[in-house]
Order: C-alpha cells, then structure tokens, then sequence
C-alpha cells in the first residue's frame, strides 16, 4: 500500500498581521488632516471676529499669535493683547493662552499667566495680578454663551499718574454667565476677602475689616439682546422688555455697613442709565453715609436726609428702604443721592 505525498504548507498570509496598522495609519493622516483644518478655521474665525467687532467700534490687537498642541489639543497663544470698547474701557494681557480640544471646538479654557490690565476710561489703568486668573467660554449658539472667570490671590495696582482703585487686594473673584429657559440668562459675581484702599470710601467704612460682595440675578428677553456693539444690544433688549431680577441673595458688605437686597427689578432707560426699584436692607447706613459725604462721594446736604430716612426706618440693627432709579437719578426713599449708574453712553 501506498501511502500520499502531503500537501505543501501553505506559506501564511501577512494581511491579517499588517491589516491593523495599515488601519492604524489611516486614523492617523486622518487625525491630522483633520488637526491642520481645524487649526485654519481656528484663524479664520478669529480673525471673522476681530473684522465683525471692529466694524461695531472695538479694537482687538495681539502681537504674535501661535497655535499649537498636536495631536489632541488646540492651544493658541497670543502675545501683547488689547481689546477696546468704543467707551474707553479697555483689557490688556501680555500673554493670553487658550485651549481646546479638537473633538470639542466650542469649549475654550482662557488663562493669563502674566496678569491682566484693565483701563478705565476716567481713571487710567489698573494691574491685575493673581495666583490664579483664568476663565471659560463655551455654547456659543446660546444667548448668552456660557462664560466663567475666576480669580484667586489678586492685587490691584493702579498704573502711575493713574486714579487710585478702591481695592488692592481680593481672596477670590468670580463672574459667572449662563443661558437659562424661558429665553433668560443668568448672572452671578462674588468678591470675597476684599481689602479696601484705606484712604478710599470704602475703606473708610470698612474700618480695616474685608469687603465682600455677591450679585445674583436673572435677565429676561436675552433673544433680544443683539446689535453691532453694547450700547446697539442693550438699547434693543430694554425696547423688547428686557428686565433684571436682582434675587434676595445679594448683598454688599464692608466690614459691618451692609446693603442687603430683599428684592429687585431692574431695567435701561434711553439715557443708557439704570431704572427700576430695589428694595433693600441697610445697616450701619448713617455711618457710612457719612463717611461718604466726608469724602465727597455724596452731598452733605443729601447725606444727612438719607441718614434721616434710614434712621426712621431702623428696626433693630438694620433698616428697610427702596432705591429708586428714575429719570437719571439714584434715590434713598425720597431723597436724591446722585446721578443713576449709567450702562451704556447714547450714541
């Protein structure tokens, strides 16, 4: 019997060991294309952005501008920055780093490392430096976006020749944006551990002791808020309605002085000041009053009334009282303390 010849070994095939890195490639060049067309549209809408504010009278400038942070991140970074408002209030930062991830082009983390300056148009610029000063933007289709900043550890250091500013130093500053439902938004401040300028009006009242601070409030009608600029946007949101509800949680604290707001419904008059009514809860308000009509903050005449008002009012250790902001004016029950806050300059 004769036994078969057995059959040649079949020489064993290569795609199945090459097939995963060929794949593995492939992602790869495609990752990166994708990387590079995301980093050019990064520029262009940034550069979109600066052309649509300088049409609405802003100014945006940055020295050198890089981009980087392959393969899974966005980070720009941008060198001698200035932003200006057609007001005169400006930020300036010398170095300014964003990221993002490639996968989540619509959440930007913001730091400046270096520090920030703010320059009041009356008043010259203010240094900002701090252990920590960084921020967030994101859901840009909402109105208003989402936008966070905090601080912690900051010192406040006005420019020479500038005006002095009423703090040199807070522990913590927050500042936070949201859109909510029922076409509103939200905003939230905080200030914590501030130290007041002791020759300052503030500081004055204060008595060596911290400054706090915290706002809470809903805008309402925020589909309406549009316009080439601020004053274009707020003017169209106070012609639909739009309104601020200041919640009870806010309050402003130096040292034992506080302004304690029970309730609140703020809007824009034509004159681009504030109108509405908040009523409000005061303690040590005399005192304070009359410091601030010692530093010539308030009249002397118009302090002593307010003082008046408040100390009729009192009950226990605080007193109620309604601030009234109406045709142009600020006041304390009847009693006109000065001009109202002004939001926006009318064009």
């Amino acid at each position: 019997m004769s036994v078969h010849d057995p059959l040649a070994a079949r020489k064993p095939r290569r795609l199945g060991l090459y097939l995963p890195f060929v794949l593995l490639l492939l992602a790869a060049l495609a990752w990166t294309f994708f990387w590079f067309w995301m980093r050019g549209e990064v520029q262009k809408r940034m550069d979109a952005s600066v052309a649509d504010l300088g049409r609405g009278g802003y100014q945006v400038s940055w020295g050198r501008r890089s981009l980087g942070g392959y393969p899974f991140r966005m980070d720009v970074s941008l060198t001698e920055v200035k932003l200006r408002e057609p007001s005169g209030w400006a930020l300036q930062a010398p170095l300014l780093e964003g990221e993002a991830f490639p996968y989540a082009p619509g959440h930007w983390m913001l730091a400046a490392p270096q520090g920030l300056t703010f320059v009041r148009p009356v008043g010259g610029p203010v240094a900002i430096t701090g252990q920590v000063l960084r921020a967030s933007l994101t859901d840009f289709a909402k109105r208003p976006p989402s936008f966070s900043f905090q601080g912690e550890g900051l010192s406040f250091q006005p420019a020479a020749g500038a005006e002095p500013f009423a703090l040199t130093a807070a522990d913590l500053v927050e500042f936070h944006l949201r859109a909510g439902p029922d076409d509103e938004g939200g905003v939230f401040a905080r200030l914590d551990g501030g130290k007041a300028r002791p020759d300052g009006v503030f500081g004055r009242i204060a008595a060596g002791k911290p400054v706090s601070l915290v706002w809470n409030s809903t805008l309402s009608k925020m589909s309406a808020f549009t316009g080439r600029d601020w004053a274009e946007a707020v003017q169209r949101w106070s012609d639909a309605g739009g309104q601020m509800n200041v919640r009870d949680t806010s309050k402003l604290a130096a040292g034992e002085a506080l302004v304690a707001v029970k309730s609140g419904a703020l809007g824009v008059g034509r004159d681009g000041r504030l109108r509405g009514v908040m009523d409000v809860g005061l303690r040590q308000a005399p005192r304070a009053l009359g410091t601030m009509a010692q530093s010539g903050v308030l009249p002397s005449t118009a302090a002593d009334a307010a003082s008046a008002v408040a100390t009729a009012r009192q009950a226990g250790d605080s007193a109620r009282a309604t601030l009234n902001f109406e045709a142009g004016q600020i006041t304390l029950g009847p009693v006109a303390l000065g001009p109202a806050p002004k939001v926006y300059t009318p064009r």
